[in-house]
């Protein structure tokens, strides 16, 4: 972690920035209802942060490994896609996360980790593989889905070059993905089976070649609207169901990565962003930032130890 050697003074109305937090890949930030809290990974950084959304105490966790995603857990606990693997996490009063491991694909090879993940609406995890140098344009990675009873699944989607986007309908019976890198910039929808939790009907929902930003991180509105980071474009921009881009946020840094609703009303967005090669005028990159949008959020549902 490091600091801004000065506070930021937002350019835009309904946004503020978290103090003294710059992350080189902040990721998968979470609403913590329970404890009114925000969670956030530095996937570089080995670190999860926590912020108390009342008092505005900050503390953080360290892991053994890159932390790519982590979803809230009905006992407490936190499950989370990593370099090896997914891992149960318990964040104690110490300084390092206590880590479990629970399953790993065969297919997680040398140069790969876990990247973008989080629960269906009945409770099962799921997140995505990719081949971390970009550069290399592997279309290697692949979309699994986790739960208690059933373990780790084959996998449902496969040529992933960077796995991103993934999110779930209010009702639970579409599934967003999309997949980031330059060389894609699409984001599919799915028909989404919330019994089995198996998704069909894979389709184009969106081509963002021609928009701004790489299709990141993603949220869901009370609306079925779905948010989506424009990374490298410095915005949000919010897609009906029908595919119709209706609202851009500009945001003041370039790279953000991805966004979700909480607070105690649901209608703030924290969103966290890249500091990795950012432009030298990009005194934003790698802010932790909260938004307030003029809409709420679905709350995400916490990983189930038993499903119905």
């Amino acid at each position: 972690m490091t600091q801004h050697s000065a506070q930021l003074t937002s350019p835009f109305p309904d946004l503020e920035a978290i103090p003294a937090v710059s992350c080189t890949v902040g990721e998968s930030p979470m609403w913590h209802a329970q404890q009114a809290a925000w969670y956030w990974v530095d996937i570089p950084a080995k670190t999860i942060w926590k912020l108390d959304a009342g008092s505005g105490e900050l503390r953080s966790w360290q892991t053994t490994e890159m932390v790519a995603c982590i979803a809230l857990k009905d006992d407490g606990d936190f499950i989370a896609g990593m370099e090896s693997g997914i891992f149960n996490l318990h964040l104690g009063t110490g300084s390092a996360a206590l880590q479990t491991h629970l399953a790993a694909p065969d297919t997680l090879g040398t140069g790969m980790r876990f990247n973008d993940g989080r629960c269906d609406r009945q409770g099962r995890f799921w997140s995505g593989t990719m081949f971390m140098d970009m550069a290399a344009a592997k279309a290697i990675g692949l979309l699994y889905r986790y739960s208690q009873q059933q373990g780790l699944s084959t996998p449902f989607v496969s040529n992933l070059l960077t796995q991103n986007g993934l999110a779930w309908s209010p009702d639970g019976k579409t599934m967003y993905l999309s997949d980031s890198h330059p060389a894609s910039q699409t984001i599919w929808t799915f028909d989404y089976d919330v019994d089995d939790g198996v998704p069909h009907g894979q389709r184009v929902f969106m081509d963002m070649k021609p928009l701004a930003g790489r299709p990141d991180g993603a949220a869901m509105d009370v609306d079925g609207c779905y948010w989506i980071c424009g990374n490298d474009g410095g915005c949000l921009l919010r897609f009906t169901p029908t595919g119709r881009l209706d609202r851009t946020i500009p945001l003041p840094m370039a790279k953000p990565s991805m966004c979700t609703f909480g607070g105690a009303n649901m209608d703030t967005l924290l969103v966290t962003s890249i500091g990795a090669g950012k432009a030298e005028h990009d005194q934003w990159a790698g802010s932790v930032i909260l938004v307030r949008p003029g809409v709420c959020g679905v709350p995400e549902t916490p990983f189930a130890s038993t499903l119905n």
